[in-house]
Order: structure tokens, then C-alpha cells, then sequence
């Protein structure tokens, strides 16, 4: 208990009341997190009792303080643009529905909600994601060395490259656009996540690489971002949660 509480810091712990929207694997997680902080799980939403959207009425999310969404690519806009127009805020994790991100960006802003995405809610993660962007950096104008970005999931997970993935190139690349940084996707087994950032030549190779061990550091995340979103209005990402928009 101690150890996960102390993954993110000087963040207080609030009662809240809370709905889980999908109870996968991640749900459970959070669920059994949530309970230990002392917050109430309000609602508990799962894929099969909402179809389009329809389990997330008004009534049935009376009283919730936050939702938090973790789905499928193919639900998530909808199950977010209803939450919004219910004066709910929302943090989500499922990836694979930015070809929307415009209109829920201006749907939050146009109901004045609070909405905080992210491909991953490991803290761990995100101090990776600015360590890569030095060494994408520092490895800028030397040629002799090959860039590349390896993935593995578990077999259950629909969208590759990962959301993460995709973050690591936007970030490599915007410090070394010389360099194309593809992405390999692995799916097999029960791998929680591995991200491996690798620069290789005929002599030696460089690796970067965040492993997860299971999925307490991203329910530790996505939880933190909860007790931190009431009170935000707009769009939000956990990076900014976590340094600032100008960290």
C-alpha cells in the first residue's frame, strides 16, 4: 500500500465518488486501488451494458464525481462526448481514437469540461519519454547508427503500434527529425508493456527500455489524475498533470 501510494507524490487522497467506464483488466485494477485510498466506486459500466453509449445517462451517473475510461478504440469517443455532455469530468487511457481528439477537444471546451488523456499513466513512462528525448538529442548528426522502437503487449491488445509508441517517435523525432524511428509491434502472452528505444551500428548498440510489471503503476496513474482533474476545465494530458505545460 505504502509503496504504491508513494509511486505518485504530493497528490491528496480524496474521498470521491467514483465510475469505472469498461471493467477489463485495468477496471479491476483501478477498482481495487480506489477501495484502498477510500473512495466509493459509484458506477461500474462495462462494454457489454453499453452499447453506443447508452448506459451513460444522467441517471444512472447521478452523483459521480469522476468518470474514469478504459475501453476499446471503437467506444471511447462516444463514451467520452456522453460523459461530457453530462457535466462529468473524465480521465481516459484507451488509445486508438485520436482521429476524433478535434471534437472532443472542442466539445470539452464548449461545455466547459475537464477532460485528461493519456496513452499511459505510469510515471515511470513519462520520465522514459523525456529521457529518450535526450538521447534522441544527443545522438542527432551521428550517422553511423541505426534508430529503432520496439513494442510488445499482450495478446489482448487491439491497437498497434501502442499509444505509447507513438508518443516515443513524436518525441524522438521532434529531436532528431533526421531520423525516421519506425516501430515494431510484438503481441503475445500476458506482457503488461515493454518500450525499447534502440540505436545500433556495425560496433556497439545503445538501448532504452521501460519495463511494467504489471498494471499497479498505471492504476497508481490514472487514479492520481482523478483526485487531480476536479477543478480543471479543459483538456488535459498526463505529462502536463505531472510537469506542467511548460515543464
Amino acid at each position: 500500500m505504502a509503496n504504491r501510494q508513494s509511486t505518485i507524490v504530493n497528490l491528496k487522497s480524496l474521498h470521491m465518488r467514483l465510475a469505472l467506464i469498461g471493467y477489463g483488466k485495468m477496471g479491476h485494477a483501478i477498482e481495487t486501488l480506489a477501495v484502498e485510498r477510500g473512495h466509493v466506486i459509484h458506477a461500474v459500466i462495462a462494454g457489454a451494458d453499453n452499447r453506443n453509449g447508452h448506459a451513460l445517462g444522467i441517471e444512472r451517473l447521478a452523483g459521480v464525481e469522476v468518470a474514469l475510461e478504459f475501453t476499446r478504440p471503437d467506444a471511447a469517443a462516444g463514451n467520452i462526448e456522453q460523459l461530457v455532455r453530462a457535466g462529468i469530468p473524465v480521465v481516459t487511457g484507451t488509445t486508438g481514437w485520436l482521429d476524433r481528439f478535434p471534437e472532443i477537444e472542442q466539445l470539452v471546451r464548449q461545455h466547459g469540461g475537464s477532460l485528461l488523456h493519456s496513452p499511459n499513466f505510469s510515471v515511470g513512462v513519462q520520465l522514459f519519454l523525456r529521457a529518450a528525448g535526450d538521447l534522441a538529442r544527443r545522438f542527432a548528426n551521428r550517422p553511423g547508427f541505426e534508430a529503432s522502437i520496439v513494442e510488445q503487449h499482450h495478446a489482448g491488445k487491439l491497437d498497434a503500434p501502442s499509444g505509447t509508441a507513438v508518443r516515443l517517435r513524436e518525441v524522438t523525432r521532434s529531436r532528431d527529425p533526421s531520423r525516421e524511428f519506425p516501430i515494431s509491434s510484438v503481441r503475445a502472452g500476458a506482457i503488461p508493456g515493454i518500450h525499447t528505444l534502440a540505436y545500433d551500428s556495425s560496433v556497439e548498440s545503445v538501448r532504452l527500455e521501460h519495463t511494467a510489471h504489471g498494471r499497479e503503476a498505471f492504476a497508481a496513474g490514472a487514479l492520481a489524475a482523478a483526485e487531480w482533474l476536479p477543478g480543471h476545465r479543459g483538456v488535459f494530458t498526463f505529462e502536463e498533470m505531472l510537469f506542467g505545460r511548460d515543464g
